[in-house]
């Protein structure tokens, strides 16, 4: 039997890149595997809606288009090894599978606790459907919540929360919340407008205990204080799933690194010509932004790429060699983009805004509808807005370096 294109991990950019070999002409096996029982979903609503309402997998579920009819779905069985040279994969159940060509899109797992004697019970993190579900219940009108982290996934789960009428203080280790990708004039202008829906910030400080026998009843900080808490929600951060490829020779430093064109690439930096790593848990260079390999946890990024990998495998495997050459040869260039949703907050931004050395105020007023441009030099290297959507969007093709 002819080797199939095996895609490990069946989220969205697992998804697209099935989509795209089949739209590109590749008609062999293809075989989609994912650790989560569900079917492919979209993530951005887990802190919101999903935590605001009683939903089911159907409510978030990618639809199928009727070119992944024949795909093989591999669903609730993860990846546990992987042998690069002899083309295989080893399975939570003790299946081998062999591959032709292998695209990697594991994505994240959340950065969890662990502190002594921590309950069994009350702690949650939000990345999958389960564990958005899971948390759902607890919060209720009256609930006290304690988000320990202040990004994005927090701040939104702090609001979500606060509408569900629970008390939540959100707890983070920087000035301000959201700074880093924001910069401090608008990272301020939001830890303002959560404060006016009821969120305390305490800021500057760390965990150093979770207290409760059985279910978490507070955590104490680094300033001596004692927050009482019946939920506690982790969001310090991810972590790349690599762990399946250890012990092959592939640079797994802090995600799966790739070129250009997104092929994985050994520890001497020479890629793997078959094997190719899409989404969160890539790392690759955007030269247009920033010269040194980052990944890059935006929305956009994991179909980006994963039209790029379909096109390119299909052709590789179609045997048109100068028109697989071609596609190669194109770099990967995407300009990242987000957005997010807190109370009446929605921002939009495009670019990499922590590459910015100086924020202006670009229209509109602090406090209300506004746009920020995030600039190094002369360059803009991001732009983000609160409202104003339509003029965001107007600046998208204006972001980047010039290249002299």
């Amino acid at each position: 039997m002819t080797r199939p294109v095996v895609i490990v991990g069946a989220s969205m950019g697992g998804l697209r890149a099935a989509e795209t070999l089949r739209k590109s002409g590749y008609e062999g096996r293809l075989v989609v595997i994912g650790d989560e029982p569900h079917a492919p979903y979209n993530r951005p609503p887990l802190s919101k809606e999903v935590l605001a309402e009683q939903v089911d997998h159907a409510a978030v579920a990618f639809p199928l288009s009727e070119v992944l009819d024949d795909v093989e779905w591999v669903l609730g069985n993860a990846v546990v090894g992987t042998d690069l040279d002899a083309q295989t994969i080893t399975l939570a159940d003790g299946q081998v599978v062999e591959y032709n060509s292998l695209i990697i899109a594991t994505g994240l797992r959340p950065r969890r606790l662990e502190m002594p004697g921590q309950p069994a019970k009350g702690a949650h993190a939000i990345r999958t459907l389960d564990d958005a579900m899971a948390l759902r219940p607890e919060l209720k009108p009256g609930a006290k919540v304690v988000v320990y982290g202040a990004g994005f996934i927090g701040c939104e789960a702090a609001a979500t929360a606060t509408k569900l009428g629970a008390t939540v203080t959100v707890v983070g280790k920087g000035p301000v919340p959201m700074l880093r990708p924001l910069g401090q004039q608008l990272a301020e202008d939001i830890q303002r407008r959560h404060e006016a829906h009821g969120v305390r910030f305490v800021m500057n400080t760390y965990l150093t205990e979770i207290l409760g026998d059985d279910s978490v009843t507070g955590v104490v900080l680094d300033n001596g204080e004692t927050l009482e808490c019946d939920v506690l929600i982790e969001s310090i951060g991810s972590l790349p799933n690599t762990e399946f490829l250890e012990g092959n020779d592939i640079d797994i430093d802090s995600g799966v690194h790739v070129n250009s064109a997104l092929h994985a690439l050994r520890k001497d930096g020479t890629p793997w010509s078959n094997v190719f790593a899409i989404g969160d848990v890539a790392r690759f260079p955007i030269p247009q932004f920033d010269p040194t390999t980052r990944r890059v946890e935006h929305w956009n990024i994991p179909t980006e790429m994963a039209r790029k990998v379909g096109k390119q495998v299909a052709l590789q495997l179609g045997d048109d060699v100068e028109a697989h050459a071609a596609e190669v040869a194109k770099n990967f260039a995407p300009i990242p983009s987000f957005w997010s949703d807190q109370f009446e907050v929605s921002l939009l931004a495009y670019g990499l805004l922590d590459q910015g050395q100086e924020v202006r105020l670009l229209e509109g007023e602090v406090g209300g509808d506004c746009i920020y441009g995030y600039f190094k030099g002369d360059d803009m290297v991001g732009v983000c807005g609160i409202g104003m959507r339509s003029k965001v969007m107007g600046y998208r093709n204006k972001v980047g370096l010039t290249v002299s």
